[in-house]
């Protein structure tokens, strides 16, 4: 949302933020409101409050986009269909999928529906992926179209390999190949198969916080480097440092620190399941496992140990990406918000798919 809105500053629209959090009044000169919110799975829950309704009164949107929507997003929803505003859902977390992992699928149906019922609410759907749209419509969501995301390609390039920073970095962990890992540092995410590749001679990098990592750095510590969260050029030169990326998680919808990874000319190992495998071309830009195979993750590692097929695969990665930049991204963004006020009253058109 942070690069929506840079989005929507650097081409002079406006724009009212209602967030569950929210650590200033004012976003690139936008208004910010606070929403009540509630504590879920580690995660700050925006809850309905009669101050949205009265905040989308007075700002009178043309269009509403609600990120991820759940309880918040549900009453925005509302809002635009009761005043006949086309609005934009952007599907972006696999909640159902979660559950099961948290053992709570004896939820997951009751959460797909109340999934199904939000999302229905909006005017147009956006999935980040062909997988995760066609999921979305066999919930019976109308109206899906795809959207991914964009990557800082300045910001994440492979000549960071020559900043002082990640020089320091190799530096200080050694001259064996580093496999990293950059996220936040939670159950879904898997990190602990991590351990999996302890037998390799490698030196092990995690960047990222979150309610595992004491439990993580207790199991893995003694062979990897936890650094914590990191953001920036900081971020970046970490990336650079690395010489394979690995990606343990089976519920994405996306991946993001996938696609940075490959934007700093590092290939990666990812699972091939869900968001993961949309973004990994399998033998060109990494590999995809299966990673309910013993022992899938080191054999795909050791290949990438070779530092011939290192390389050729690092170029491609950034070739894969070279072409999802921000401002390229984000223009697709405008043109659905355009398809939405088009869409706007018209509820027969059901099915969509625009890339």
């Amino acid at each position: 949302m942070v690069r929506v809105l840079e989005t929507l500053k650097a081409r002079e629209h406006e724009a009212l933020v209602i967030a569950p959090t929210a650590p200033t009044s004012r976003h690139l000169g936008f208004p910010v409101h606070q929403s009540p919110n509630l504590p879920l799975l580690q995660f700050a829950v925006g809850v309905p409050s009669p101050s949205i309704s009265r905040e989308l009164d007075e700002f009178q949107p043309d269009v509403v986009h609600v990120a991820a929507p759940f309880l918040l997003g549900a009453q925005a929803l509302g809002w635009a269909k009761r005043n006949g505003v086309p609005s934009v859902a952007i599907y972006q977390t696999d909640v159902a999928g979660y559950l099961e992992r948290y053992n709570l699928s004896f939820a997951k149906p009751v959460m797909e529906r109340l999934t199904a019922a939000i999302h229905s609410l909006a005017t147009l759907n956006l999935a980040p992926t062909k997988l995760s749209a066609d999921y979305l419509k066999r919930l019976g969501i109308p109206r899906v179209g795809v959207w991914g995301r964009g990557v800082d390609l300045d910001l994440f390039t492979p000549q960071n390999k020559d900043l002082a920073e990640a020089k320091a970095l190799r530096a200080r962990l050694g001259d064996k190949p580093i496999i990293g890992f950059v996220g936040r540092l939670a159950q879904e995410k898997q990190v602990h198969r991590m351990a999996e590749l302890f037998s390799l001679d490698c030196n092990f990098l995690i960047v990222g916080d979150g309610p595992e990592r004491v439990r993580l750095e207790s199991e893995l510590g003694h062979r990897t480097e936890f650094v914590g969260a990191k953001t920036g050029l900081e971020l970046a030169a970490h990336y650079a440092a690395m010489d394979i990326f690995v990606h343990f998680g089976t519920e994405e919808t996306f991946g993001q620190t996938i696609q940075e990874a490959m934007a700093s000319g590092v290939p990666v190992v990812a699972p091939n399941r869900g968001g993961t495998a949309t973004l990994v071309k399998d033998k060109q830009t990494g590999f995809l496992v299966d990673p309910y195979a013993p022992g899938s993750y080191e054999i795909a590692v050791v290949q990438l140990l070779d530092p011939k097929l290192r390389n050729r695969f690092g170029l491609s990665a950034r070739s894969e990406v070279q072409g999802r930049s921000w401002e390229a991204n984000n223009a697709k963004l405008l043109g659905y918000y355009d398809l939405a006020r088009a869409l706007a009253g018209t509820p027969e058109v059901e099915q969509i798919e625009l890339a």
